[in-house]
């Protein structure tokens, strides 16, 4: 995503088409928007030749950018889990890894960077009906691998709304779900997680679309990206307007649950409840 926007802007600098770019490199059109989106892998001699279009002719930039497209086709630690993966996760899975700040509103389950192991089994087994017992623990230690950002020394900052289904409805036994909420009570003490329960009381919301992630990076040349996970495919939704949708949704969520202090008050509450 990162070399993709900066090949768009040195395209846009030099007033050249995509139409124009993808004749450069032998391809479409299609291509070079895909390319400038991120979405595709790149071949190190269509990056030279898209280079020398746009004029870039100083041998330290051309080898910087040229390290991006390296790095871009270097695959991640997730793709050796895309046996139990649908399709389209990995790449959520390497936005996520990359984000400065990741703010989601979930209400059918607890968001899967803050699951415990035994909640997350329950999960991806009711999810996964007729899975091998070695496919859902391959599933299982992916969600826990990728836990380790938010402990990390870079770790992202997390703001999430939980509507207080996620936390009604079991998933696996007493003993799980009791673990689960001790598990967020400890994780919302962590400086970089902000987490609101969005309580059955408040009534209608803002959140009434269903669960949705808004991922934000450190490189100001990248757009936010919505993440919106559907039954046999996802969204990634990165125009302006689309996000600015989302962005005010959440915000409003977050106006409209109690504040970080208050929800602990709340999961303590459901916890002596269990």
């Amino acid at each position: 995503m990162l070399l993709g926007s900066q090949l768009r802007r040195l395209r846009e600098a030099r007033g050249i088409t995509r139409e124009a770019a993808g004749y450069s490199i032998r391809a479409s059109e299609s291509k070079i928007s895909r390319m400038e989106l991120g979405r595709v892998s790149f071949k190190t001699r269509d990056v030279e030749d898209l280079l020398t279009l746009y004029g870039i002719t100083d041998e330290a930039e051309r080898e910087s950018l040229l390290s991006l497209a390296r790095e871009a086709n270097v695959a991640g630690w997730w793709h050796s889990y895309s046996d139990v993966l649908p399709s389209w996760f990995p790449t959520y899975v390497g936005l996520e890894g990359a984000a400065s700040l990741i703010r989601a509103y979930e209400v059918q389950f607890v968001h899967g960077l803050l699951q415990t192991e035994e909640y997350a089994r329950a999960v991806v087994r009711r999810g996964m009906k007729g899975a091998s017992a070695a496919d859902v623990e391959r599933r299982v230690a992916l969600r826990l691998e990728r836990q380790k950002c938010l402990l990390s020394e870079n770790a992202p900052e997390f703001h999430i709304v939980l509507d207080e289904a996620a936390l009604r409805r079991p998933y696996g036994d007493r003993e799980v779900m009791r673990g689960q909420l001790q598990h967020l009570i400890d994780l919302s003490g962590r400086p970089n997680v902000r987490l609101q329960i969005m309580p059955f009381s408040f009534g209608g919301h803002s959140g009434e679309s269903g669960a949705f992630t808004l991922l934000s990076f450190p490189d100001a040349d990248l757009s936010d990206v919505v993440y919106l996970e559907q039954l046999t495919s996802a969204l990634y939704l990165d125009k302006r307007e689309d996000v600015a949708q989302y962005e005010q949704a959440l915000k409003e969520l977050q106006q409209d649950s109690p504040g970080p202090d208050e929800s602990r008050d709340l999961l303590r509450g459901l916890l002596q409840l269990s």
